[in-house]
């Protein structure tokens, strides 16, 4: 079983509960795949094998446990002695002084913290560029992004060094990386997973969430069934599901209302090879006996796109000053990124009014595209507008042609709706390329209901099965 890395979550915890395999031999095939492959795309910034090894040794007479290695972004989930970054130097040499209640409950479940993923500065980018740790290349072509912010656990994952990794999503930051690397990426619904103890919504009146990426679907909603829930004190949280969602990727003949869209949020141009991913998928869906409309929600793309960079520059801005309250340090230039500095220059002109103006719009917003789902179960749109992006695009030296501001045209086209609306939304590799680059598709589903998007999205995973395209990235690394 030389391959371990290379099994679903679902099956590596069978493995354990029947005793083929103990979790401490998980925890060193996942280290050796790290050692093996890390260099090559810069996944993983911050090892913690030894207390990957230690933890293997707690659970290791517990069949109960899963005893599965996992890895975390270097944003959030934070676990007591652990140094974090959050991408940024500014946090250079903090180590958490808490563990997050989404770790503690990954923790209960056997779950086995491998190390660190790496992250854009803050989690600010929808690409894995950080000065402070380098580039994270994709593993299907190193050339290109991994994607973001997410782009660290996505490469890990799809590169088999493990069979899940946390992440998380402002904007797209778990979608955007699973099409890029693909993989499988729920956004949940607003709420779904906790924040506590450290935070409510992470000050951006709630776009922000956590999840993991995973390469199938059944595993993905395993792991939203160990962690969510309400926490005490959480700010919201929405109705519990009636069932394990792991039982909603059970074969079903439920047929669903789709609706169908590659229209984006204003005029920009989205790839052909986006568009043939969506009407492969609609294919498909139709085959299944699904109904199928070319419909989307009405939206003015210029308001969102106003209100929604007010609050996601108010949400960075409060990140740094949180971070300085906790260090104890005054914010300078030189401590972080351009494009940061420029954010948080920029949200300091704002005041108080401004940012409960765009909060209001937000969820007037949500009111308008509330309605356009009781037409319809899910939307179906590309992920991205994008099937790659090189390393690079994202430049903001400068001395460079690439302006040196954040670049509010490439605001996420298809996934910031999802969190702006705090509705669930998944990404699905439903398509490669000629040249074997994978590219994927969003379902967006109506608030509070996860359970239908992994029932069709396991529909679609039976129906057009990707994981055989895994093999060629694990033949890739064990020839290189």
């Amino acid at each position: 079983m030389s391959n371990l890395m290379q099994l679903s979550v679902l099956e590596q915890a069978k493995l354990v509960k029947n005793r083929e395999i103990s979790p401490i031999e998980l925890v060193k095939e996942s280290i050796r795949q790290i050692e093996q492959i890390n260099p090559k795309i810069n996944a993983v910034v911050t090892p913690m094998f030894d207390f990957a090894r230690e933890q293997a040794k707690k659970i290791e007479k517990n069949s109960d446990c899963l005893g599965v290695p996992i890895l975390l972004k270097d944003v959030l989930a934070e676990i007591k002695d652990w140094p974090i970054s959050e991408g940024s130097k500014f946090l250079e040499g903090y180590r958490s002084d808490q563990t997050s209640e989404l770790v503690s409950r990954y923790l209960r479940a056997g779950l086995i913290p491998m190390g660190r993923t790496n992250s854009p500065e803050f989690a600010s980018m929808p690409t894995t560029e950080p000065q402070l740790y380098g580039p994270t290349k994709n593993p299907w072509n190193i050339e290109y992004s991994s994607g973001g912010s997410s782009g660290g656990s996505a490469a890990a994952v799809a590169s088999g060094m493990v069979a899940v990794a946390h992440a998380n999503d402002g904007g797209g930051s778990i979608r955007i990386p699973a099409a890029s690397c693909g993989l499988v990426g729920l956004k949940p619904t607003r709420g779904r997973n906790p924040m506590g103890p450290q935070y409510g919504d992470i000050g951006g009146a709630g776009i922000l969430c956590e999840h993991v990426v995973t390469r199938t679907v059944a595993d993905n909603a395993l792991l939203l069934d160990i962690s969510s829930g309400p926490d005490a004190g959480c700010p919201y949280s929405p109705q519990p599901h009636k069932s394990y969602l792991l039982n909603a990727t059970h074969p079903s003949d439920k047929k669903y209302k789709i609706a169908v869209s590659t229209d984006t949020l204003s005029p920009t141009e989205v790839d052909e090879e986006c568009k043939l991913a969506v009407q492969k998928t609609a294919e498909v869906l139709e085959n299944l006996g699904h109904t199928i409309s070319i419909d989307s929600p009405s939206v003015d793309a210029s308001e969102f796109s106003n209100f929604f960079t007010t609050v996601w520059i108010s949400m960075v801005g409060w990140m740094i000053d949180d971070w300085s309250h906790k260090l104890k340090l005054e914010p300078q230039a030189k401590f972080f990124e351009t494009h940061t500095w420029k954010m948080y220059q920029a949200q300091s002109n704002l005041n108080p009014a401004q940012f409960l103006m765009a909060v209001h719009k937000m969820q007037a917003f949500s009111r308008k595209i509330a309605p356009f789902f009781d037409d319809y179960d899910v939307l179906l749109t590309p992920t991205s507008t994008r099937a790659k992006c090189p390393l690079g695009y994202f430049d903001f030296n400068p001395e460079k042609p690439r302006q040196a501001t954040t670049r509010m045209e490439d605001i996420p086209k298809f996934t910031a709706i999802a969190n702006v609306t705090g509705q669930p939304a998944i990404s699905l590799p439903m398509h490669w390329t000629k040249d074997g680059f994978p590219v994927g598709i969003q379902i967006l589903g109506k608030y509070g209901d996860e359970a239908t998007l992994y029932q069709l999205s396991s529909q679609l995973e039976s129906a057009t099965p990707w994981k055989a395209h895994y093999q060629r990235i694990q033949d890739k690394y064990a020839k290189s």
